[in-house]
């Protein structure tokens, strides 16, 4: 489904992602998994064409010179030069580290104003699906977005990708500060929006130990170059990957 091939992202002379591939077939949760900036999060905006668009803003106004190097393929075609609204078209959504929510709007209304690529019939059986992946959501429907808790807010944001109607679903550091709890719930919700949506997931995120039993494969990066590479097995009996990033007692119970 999706191909990276040699990308390679400057921001004026320091390298953010250097020569990284990989790849996601349809139907796979994809852990990315490193440290604070190793990467993570210029490859998802980068798939999601946030950085094309971030080098234009930045070229018009004299700023930071971004270069990008090397294609993204997704369901064959190269759309490496696609703007960000035509690759959400085409089914690649990207759900951005504290992803930014309507604040004075109701959660209901955040979930209909994100639905406007799909039909007016689709709509509440969008919102229902969103309801059923975060339970919580419902009971919070009338509340105005900017009065939920952070682990309430990251929920909206997934639930907001969602109403975009994805094929490929990139979340960047959605369980960044949330309690183990309420990581273990979006954890849930992940699976159910892979299996019951049949949406494909790329995860990025720095300490993975929530997300290692249903990833199935995940890729390690390291100042921005790929260290390692394997399923959730492979990632889980390496010594060096499972100390420094699942912890050192990790056991799959």
């Amino acid at each position: 489904m999706l191909k990276v091939d040699q990308m390679t992202v400057y921001f004026e002379n320091a390298i953010a992602v250097n020569e990284l591939s990989i790849s996601v077939a349809q139907g796979e949760i994809v852990g990315v998994v490193g440290p604070n900036s190793a990467g993570k999060s210029t490859l998802l905006n980068t798939i999601g064409g946030l950085t094309l668009d971030t080098q234009l803003q930045e070229d018009r106004k004299g700023g930071t010179r971004i270069t990008i190097f090397g294609e993204v393929l997704f369901l064959g075609e190269n759309i490496t030069a696609t703007w960000p609204d035509e690759r959400v078209r085409r089914g690649v959504v990207l759900c951005r580290e504290r992803h930014p929510v309507f604040r004075e709007s109701s959660v209901e209304e955040n979930l209909k104003i994100s639905a406007y690529l799909r039909e007016r019939s689709e709509m509440r059986s969008a919102i229902d699906f969103v309801y059923e992946a975060f339970p919580a959501l419902r009971e919070l429907r009338r509340r105005k977005a900017g009065l939920l808790s952070g682990g309430e807010q990251q929920m909206l944001a997934v639930g907001i990708a969602l109403m975009a109607n994805p094929k490929l679903l990139l979340l960047d550091e959605p369980l960044l500060g949330l309690s183990p709890i309420v990581q273990l719930h979006l954890v849930e919700s992940i699976q159910m929006i892979n299996r019951e949506m049949g949406v494909t997931l790329v995860v990025a995120e720095q300490f993975a130990r929530p997300l290692i039993p249903i990833i199935d494969k995940g890729y390690i990066l390291e100042n921005g170059m790929l260290a390692f590479e394997g399923n959730n097995t492979q990632l889980r009996d390496n010594p060096d990957v499972r100390a420094a990033y699942f912890g050192v007692d990790y056991d799959e119970e």
